[in-house]
This record gives C-alpha cells, structure tokens and sequence, in this order.
C-alpha cells in the first residue's frame, strides 16, 4: 500500500488545520471535510496561543473547548449553525449541569445541535472535558 502525504486535499476528503485551534497532540487532524461534512477530532480546553490546559475546571475549559471547536468551523467560513452533532466526553457525570449552562451561554437559547454525553475514565491531558463535531458545510 502506497501512501501519499505530500497534500492534504484530494477528491475524496481535504485535512483542515488552523494556528486559531490547538495543533494535534497525537496522530490526527485536527478535521477533515468529506462528503459535504466537516468532521473534527476531539478537543480539549487547550488555550491554542500558550498550548495548555489553563484552567481545571469543567466550566471553563468546556468553554474552551466549544471556541476551539468554533474556530475550526470558521477555517472553513462556517459558524456555530453548521454544526449537526456533537459528542461530549465528561471525566464526571456530576459537571452535566456546569456542561449545560455553558452550552446556553455559548450556543443561546435554541440553537442546540443534536448531543450526546457520556462519561469517561479518563481524557488527555488530564482535560475534563472533550467534544467533536460534525458539522454540515453546505
């Protein structure tokens, strides 16, 4: 099997990555478009100019986390509308409510994606909280 590194854009799906997000901490890329959808890995709370973990608490690197997520999305001239999904890994259950109020604060009263929450044993980095996304770019 041959592979090809050499671009990140071919017919079947284009690598996106933005200085705006966290660089990959691993193997991936930060997202990838393909089929009409923008798919990102998931994201922890790194503050993407000093490349750490700033705060530990749920709140705020969940807060962190949706503007990295938002940043990604707006590599591709897409904003918060487009997204469809996305998936929430908590260390602890018991941040569910702090998880919602952000997502009220950050996505307004109705503009709510579909979601699915679960908890975890454990995320990189020590972060509390990790989402992806899915989001349509038509």
């Amino acid at each position: 099997m041959s592979k090809d590194n050499s671009s990140s854009k071919n017919p079947i799906r284009e690598l996106i990555k933005t200085k705006n997000a966290p660089s990959a901490v691993g193997t991936y890329s930060q997202a990838v478009s393909a089929g009409g959808f923008l798919y990102t890995s998931g994201q922890v709370g790194i503050n993407p100019t000093s490349g750490n973990i700033e705060s530990t608490e749920t709140k705020s690197q969940c807060l962190q986390v949706l503007k990295n997520i938002l940043a990604i999305l707006e590599a591709r001239n897409l904003s918060l509308i487009n997204i469809v999904k996305l998936t929430v890994y908590l260390k602890d259950l018991n941040d569910f409510a702090d998880l919602n109020e952000v997502f009220k604060e950050f996505f307004g009263d109705t503009n709510f994606p579909a979601r699915s929450t679960v908890e975890v044993a454990g995320l990189p980095l020590g972060a509390r909280v990790e989402i992806d996304c899915i989001a349509i770019e038509s």
